[in-house]
């Protein structure tokens, strides 16, 4: 099965990240490429996204009429750092895989709709 792994965190999570430090940032990111190179047998593709002051949202009111805005338009208290598809035996295993992350935030899963 696909699930993707959506890799999140608070707004106060972002803002400790900006402030890091060249020396914390390679620790940190030391820290996720060896769970990225534990895992990379189940990957199917994964990015990491730029912050959120870099969206463009486009939401639809009720008529269907689309309106294009710059910043978020999720008004949620999380953001979503990145994404990792994966290809697993069950939901068990992306659980798994999920609760070995050795970031903080969430980790949300969610399988894929895959067509046939």
């Amino acid at each position: 099965m696909k699930y993707v792994l959506l890799f999140c965190g608070s707004a106060a999570d972002q803002e400790a990240f900006d402030r890091m430090t060249p020396e914390e940032l390679g620790k940190r990111y030391g820290e996720v490429g060896a769970w990225f190179g534990a895992n990379q047998h189940r990957m199917v593709n994964t990015n990491q996204l730029q912050g959120p002051e870099t969206a463009t949202s486009v939401r639809f009111d009720e008529t269907g009429n689309a309106q294009v805005k710059d910043g978020l338009f999720l008004e949620g208290k999380e953001l979503v750092g990145g994404y990792a598809e994966v290809e697993v035996r069950d939901l068990d295993e992306a659980i798994a895989m999920a609760t070995s992350w050795p970031g903080r935030g969430t980790v949300e899963i969610r399988p894929v709709v895959e067509r046939r």
